[in-house]
């Protein structure tokens, strides 16, 4: 599971928002809407309710499942934070793991140099 404290998602979770990444695996089931929430990845979200389900890069290859879509979102462990830069200073995760920068994580995504 990670955390991610860029400001998109957390006004979409209201907090932080806890995902797994679950790459090109997510099948969907019913009625579900799609805001394109950047020039990269789409959002779906329940039209009824409107709770956030997961994101998706438009090429389709990550999908990020919110950890509370899971029935039992504790069987994740908590693997890292992402846009650390990005994190209020009104709260601190606890425990050791990564914390990276958006650039940090970014370039993880970018291609390989010539």
């Amino acid at each position: 599971m990670h955390a991610c404290h860029c400001p998109t998602c957390r006004r979409q979770s209201g907090g932080i928002l806890f995902s797994v990444d679950c790459g090109d695996s997510v099948e969907v089931q019913g009625d579900v809407a799609t805001y394109a929430s950047s020039d990269w990845a789409t959002r779906q979200f329940c039209p009824a309710c409107g709770t956030g389900l997961f994101w998706r890069s438009n090429d389709g290859g990550i999908t990020m499942v919110s950890a509370q879509a899971f029935d039992d979102p504790t069987a994740f462990a908590l693997e890292d934070e992402f846009c650390i830069e990005s994190k209020p200073d009104g709260y601190t995760l606890a425990g050791e793991r990564p914390r990276l920068t958006t650039e940090q994580l970014w370039a993880q995504f970018a291609p390989p140099q010539d």
